[in-house]
């Protein structure tokens, strides 16, 4: 008597949970930006001589030390959604800058996206005569829209100022 009265309530319950998640839309598209790597290239539009991550630092150390080699800039975007299989996302980066008479500059980079499984990585670059005009990096903004909800933001540290 007690195991069926026991099993009566799980069932309840069980029923009443279903019933919860029956009236929550199920297939939320959710999703996030997760990391920005904004990377300079060089002028055979390369971010490293080789794949070491550690010879890629010292590589960006040494053109931001020597702006003349400098092309362009790459902005490597790491970002995740659920639940939007077959769905286009649109990923879309805004970038500050200092032109050379001491202007400020603002660009945006968008790139359509599908999202399959796990993390994905989008590069967005700006480079030769956009970049040289653009100036001097000071801000970055990067979003994930879903048509007009947003997803998910990274922002750099100056881009609230």
């Amino acid at each position: 008597m007690q195991r069926l009265c026991l099993f009566s309530v799980v069932l309840l319950l069980a029923l009443g949970a279903v019933q919860l998640r029956a009236d929550s839309p199920p297939f939320a598209i959710t999703g996030r930006v997760v990391k920005v790597l904004p990377l300079f290239l060089d002028t055979n539009n390369e971010v490293s001589p080789s794949p070491s991550l550690f010879d890629r630092d010292a590589y960006q150390a040494r053109l931001r030390e020597h702006t003349n080699d400098i092309s362009g800039i790459r902005f490597d975007v790491l970002w995740k959604a659920h639940n939007a299989s077959g769905v286009n996302l649109k990923l879309c980066l805004e970038i500050r800058g200092v032109a050379a008479a001491g202007l400020p500059t603002q660009t945006n980079l968008v790139q359509m996206v599908t999202p399959k499984r796990f993390n994905h990585w989008t590069s967005l670059t700006l480079n030769g005569p956009a970049y040289k005009q653009f100036g001097e990096l000071a801000a970055w903004r990067a979003t994930l829209w879903n048509g007009t909800q947003l997803l998910g933001e990274q922002k750099s540290f100056l881009w609230s100022l």
